[in-house]
């Protein structure tokens, strides 16, 4: 089996089509389909099958292409041993994340790879997806800074490599002039009634929360506006009694404090975990561990100054 193969059947599972592995890999579909024949030949069992137009792997071609994603990290970590150090350390490094993370944690993230001519440059780029379009992400970036509700399933640990960064919770934000900003914390029957600025559908904030107040007040809550940006939400938070759901720590920015307050609502656990996803072999490298752990420590920051530690 070729080392190249073995890539372009792993990207035919990540990616979904021939079309799109070939645009990821600089490749005609033609040669991709040569590539994929080649691999076949070796092989007694089908690889790949027809669906419809569509080529899609084989029970048999997603374990040769889980396997295949050992191999390239193996490769990754005996390449990346043979070079020098410090060249190593300098290997730019691209980074995603979701809005708020972004707004968080981007500055510093980019001010300290600045202040560190030695260490490794990074490429930052956001990116707006759902839950389900994070893993997608992992093939055309270095690190993916992604975020799951607390109670939803884990990251596909075969495909990616995952290193938590934070539990971050999700509070209830209101004017600071509402009634229920009082109160240091709300429960559901006191928010029902309220009008509601919430994400899209598809996304992960307010499904957890649709079902609890439906299930304690058995009222329906009344969405009025679909934002995803949290800065838009709090904005209009900000100007209006409209109430919204913003995350603890990096949900409400400094500018908006003066009007906007976070309270947690009692006997529901809101919350979402922020993870950073790679791929195995980018992983291995020692720029990539190295803004990882610059993430890492960046959120943790975050935390402590939100919560006045």
């Amino acid at each position: 089996m070729e080392v190249h193969h073995l890539r372009t059947l792993r990207e035919l599972r990540d990616r979904g089509s021939v079309t799109a592995v070939a645009q990821a890999l600089h490749l005609s579909p033609s040669a991709v389909s040569q590539q994929l024949a080649s691999l076949q030949r070796g092989v007694q069992l089908p690889l790949t099958e027809q669906r419809g137009r569509v080529l899609v792997l084989t029970p048999a071609g997603e374990r040769l292409a889980d396997a295949g994603g050992e191999v390239l990290e193996s490769l990754a970590r005996a390449e990346n041993s043979v070079a020098e150090y410090l060249l190593a350390r300098r290997e730019p490094v691209s980074v995603t994340a979701f809005h708020s993370a972004g707004l968080a944690w981007f500055p510093s993230l980019i001010a300290s790879s600045l202040a560190d001519p030695d260490g490794p440059a990074v490429r930052c780029r956001d990116e707006d997806v759902s839950i389900n379009g994070f893993i997608d992400l992992v093939g055309d970036h270095d690190v993916v800074i992604a975020h799951r509700p607390l109670a939803s399933d884990p990251w596909p640990g075969q495909r990616v490599h995952v290193t938590s960064v934070l539990q971050e919770p999700i509070d209830v934000a209101i004017h600071r002039e509402h009634p229920l900003a009082k109160q240091q914390t709300v429960s559901l029957t006191d928010l029902v009634g309220e009008t509601w600025v919430a994400a899209h559908e598809g996304f992960a904030l307010e499904p957890l929360l649709v079902q609890a107040m439906f299930a304690s007040a058995g009222t329906p809550i009344q969405i009025t506006h679909r934002v995803n940006e949290f800065n838009l939400v709090a904005a209009i938070i900000a100007e209006t009694r409209m109430v919204g759901l913003l995350p603890r720590y990096t949900g409400l920015i400094p500018y908006f404090r003066e009007h906007v307050v976070l309270r947690p609502i009692q006997s529901l656990a809101l919350g979402r975990h922020i993870d950073v996803l790679t791929r195995p072999e980018a992983q291995s490298r020692v720029s990539t561990r190295n803004v990882i752990e610059r993430i890492v420590k960046i959120a943790e920051e975050t935390r402590r100054h939100a919560e006045g530690s």
